[in-house]
Formats: structure tokens, sequence, C-alpha cells
């Protein structure tokens, strides 16, 4: 009887060899990938991680500047100083608003500006809006602007008093009565504790002889 089974040939070291060569080379393959692909899977992680702290952060300062940026606003503020003469001031408004943008500079509704009040050089200052700049001592006034002395009363367009200095300049328009008569001009000047007022462009003056 003759048997028709297969007949298993062992495989011959050439075989073997070739056969161990082919899984060093896959082994060799898959390291040299995992050489690359791993250093490159943790840069993509921390690429990750720095991202997601970037845009976390980025969504959090908004939320906070918008808190922030509210304007700081004071109802019926008061500012006292003085002048480098010694005299005190006293600076009141209906409101005020600090600039978010300048935070020395702040908005004033309804300013007043009183100088030496009960002194021998009061000046009184008012207007419907004003700006106070802290840094520098300086306050602008506008919007019918009405400056009152011991001896002048006058309205204008604008002023700009120097706290620091007492000094009142403007370039609009002003007219009033002073201690010789009427008197209209383009700009002016006060100086000198108000003892000597400066008037320039087309002054016009009406004298009052005294009797």
């Amino acid at each position: 009887m003759t048997s028709t089974d297969p007949v298993l040939a062992e495989p011959t070291i050439p075989e073997l060899r070739r056969a161990d060569f082919e899984r060093w080379r896959r082994r060799s393959r898959l390291i040299r990938t995992l050489r690359i692909a791993l250093p490159a899977l943790i840069a993509m992680i921390f690429v990750g991680l720095a991202g997601s702290v970037v845009w976390s952060t980025m969504n959090a300062v908004p939320k906070s500047a918008r808190a922030g940026d509210e304007p700081i606003r004071l109802v019926t503020p008061r500012f006292v100083g003085r002048d480098d003469k010694g005299r005190a001031f006293v600076l009141t408004a209906e409101s005020a608003t600090r600039d978010r943008l300048d935070y020395q500079r702040v908005i004033l509704k309804k300013p007043t500006l009183v100088l030496d009040e009960n002194g021998p050089d009061m000046l009184r200052m008012n207007g419907a809006d004003g700006i106070f700049h802290e840094q520098d001592g300086k306050l602008e006034l506008t919007n019918g602007v009405n400056m009152t002395d011991a001896r002048n009363s006058f309205a204008t367009a604008a002023s700009l008093f120097d706290t620091k200095t007492g000094e009142v300049i403007g370039s609009g328009p002003i007219q009033g009565a002073g201690g010789l008569g009427e008197i209209r001009a383009e700009s002016y000047g006060v100086y000198n504790k108000g003892e000597s007022m400066v008037f320039k462009g087309g002054v016009r003056t009406r004298l009052e002889t005294k009797k």
C-alpha cells in the first residue's frame, strides 16, 4: 500500500539565516521608526500643552481687562492742594471719571476751582466741562468758563489753570469787566497772583473814570 501523505522538508541553514536576517531587518526598521516617531510625539504633546496654556491665558486676560478697563467714576469729587506760592486751592465737580487710557487724566463735569478762598488773591473759575491732569497739576476748563477774582469778572470759552504756579492762560475770546472798565480780547493770561492780566488780539476796552 502506497502512502500519499506529504513529506515536510526541514529548512536548510541558508533559509534559516535568511529568515533571521528578515526578522532583524524588520526589527531595525521598527526601532528606526520609533526613534523618529517618539520624539516627534513628545514634541507634539509639548506643543499641545503650550497651545492649551496660551489659549487659556488669551481667553482669561480679556475678562480681567474688561473688568479693569471699567472707568473709575466719582460723584461730587473734591481735590485739594497748594500752588508754589503756598495758596490753597479746592477743585470740585459734579462728577469725575478717570480716563482708562491715561490714569492721570480726570474728566470732569461742571468743575469749579477756588484758589485762596477768603484770602486777598481769591480766584474762582468754573465751566461746563474740564480735564484735570494730575501729573502736572493743570486744569483745562471749557464751554462757558467764568473767572472771577477780587477785581475782575470775565467770561471766556476756555481756560488753562496751572495749580502749581497759579497762572491762567486762554486762547479763546474773553470779555468782562476789570478794575478799569470793560475789556474784550482774543487771548489772555493771568500772572503774579492775579496782579497782572495780559490781553492779546483785537483788544477793545471801555475805560471808566473814577469820580
